[in-house]
């Protein structure tokens, strides 16, 4: 077996991932002149440079980056490993997640993930998109993207939109409608489309990557368009819109997680109309090669459960 300086693979990842020879000299505690040593020795016995050097500006090659996907990943390995003979494999995992997922999905949830296992340490990593499937972003994640032969995936949830708004503003829409001597409850007639458009619609911009490709799906799903009449108030993420929907400020359409707490779902009303899917399917996400490690399949477990028994995913 012909292995490179194996002293020089920890060096190298600090560098990469620090971006600095005098960071990675400070985390490693050696002196930069001994960092510089293992980067020019492993350089040699490649025979590519890995860093591009400007002054003080650090730079991967396309060689070095190549070489980190395969280096960082093996690194890790090696320490889960040994954290499995040590008994301590399940002492740390980092969980790549959608913002909105975490914030108001997965973070509620996390005390009970605690009780249940305290021996697991998991960290998050937000993410405002969908996050590249690598070691060394996250040990695991939420993705909408199956894409990566190299990982496992296991479905969570199938997004929906439906609209809402606040429990003031459901009594101002029921008033504006003629609707205060009707029964409400389960017996509450649908809202037609064109009614909803007589109100506000807030759009997240974020989901279709369009200005108002939410309501103009919301709308296509009973074929019809946005009426030009339509007020539309446009939000870059569901977060805001939902909030604007909190403060009386009109309808937003929102999916199964963002109400999934007892106290957001207490503050909205879910509107008697029809919902849209979106094409959209959540899955965790982990390395094949690392199906045996038992804190991943021990979030994995626990997540899917949560999603059953939270009504995202069904039995």
């Amino acid at each position: 077996m012909k292995l490179p300086p194996l002293k020089a693979l920890p060096v190298f990842e600090a560098v990469a991932r620090l971006n600095s020879f005098s960071l990675a000299a400070e985390e490693l505690a050696v002196s930069q002149s001994a960092v510089s040593h293992q980067i020019k020795q492993l350089e040699s016995y490649l025979g590519e440079k890995l860093f591009w050097r400007s002054g003080r500006t650090l730079t991967l090659t396309d060689e070095g980056r190549q070489y980190l996907d395969g280096v960082g990943s093996a690194l890790l390995q090696i320490e889960r490993v040994s954290e499995q003979l040590l008994g301590h494999e399940e002492s740390r995992l980092r969980l790549s997640v959608f913002s909105s997922f975490a914030v108001r999905w997965l973070v509620p949830r996390l005390p009970d993930l605690q009780r249940e296992y305290p021996q697991l340490d998991l960290s998050l990593e937000m993410s405002s998109e969908n996050p590249v499937l690598s070691d060394r972003v996250a040990d695991c994640f939420i993705t909408i993207k199956p894409s990566s032969a190299a990982f496992s995936y296991e479905l969570l949830y199938t997004e929906r939109l439906f609209p809402v708004c606040s429990q003031d503003y459901w009594q101002r829409i029921r008033r504006e409608l003629g609707r205060d001597s009707e029964v409400e409850g389960r017996d509450e007639p649908e809202l037609s489309s064109e009614e909803v458009s007589r109100f506000p619609l807030l759009s997240t911009h974020s989901i279709f990557d369009k200005a108002a490709g939410d309501w103009e799906a919301w709308y296509r799903a009973v074929d019809q368009k946005i009426p030009g009449t339509a007020r539309i108030q446009h939000f870059s993420h569901m977060l805001l819109a939902l909030e604007a929907a909190r403060f009386h400020q009109g309808i937003a359409l929102t999916n199964d997680y963002m109400l999934s707490t007892r106290l957001d779902s207490g503050d909205f009303v879910r509107l008697p109309s029809h919902s849209v899917m979106t094409g959209d399917k959540f899955y965790f996400a982990w390395k094949t090669s690392r199906r045996r490690e038992r804190g991943l399949q021990v979030l994995r477990r626990w997540l899917v459960d949560e999603a059953i028994r939270g009504g995202l995913r069904g039995e």
